[in-house]
């Protein structure tokens, strides 16, 4: 997928998402996990406005998230309260591939 836009046109974030790619071999184990007995007491929630790609969502008060459509843009680790996202890549070299960009 090329992305030869004119300045006036938009991209279609849904339809470049589905173009996404992972690089790992096991899909058992997140990359990205969440705390969710930290994210209960947030005060704020940022996560779900934050994140490009809404991964976060509140069900019934329990914070749940969608690690396949996680694009690493790195927002959850900067607007969450700390320790309430966890990063793991123990054998490197995998998570998002980006073709363009």
């Amino acid at each position: 997928m090329s992305l030869n836009l004119t300045p006036d046109e938009k991209v279609d974030i849904k339809a470049l998402l589905g173009a996404t790619s992972y690089n790992f071999d096991d899909e058992e184990h997140a990359h990205i996990t969440i705390t969710p007995e930290i994210c209960e007491t947030c005060p704020h929630h940022m996560c779900m406005y934050a994140c490009p790609v809404n991964c976060f969502t509140l069900v019934d008060g329990v914070m749940t998230f969608q690690y396949e459509d996680c694009v690493e843009c790195g927002t959850c680790d900067i607007v969450c309260t700390p320790g309430s996202v966890e990063w793991t890549h123990p054998r490197g070299g995998f998570g998002v591939k980006y073709k363009e960009g």
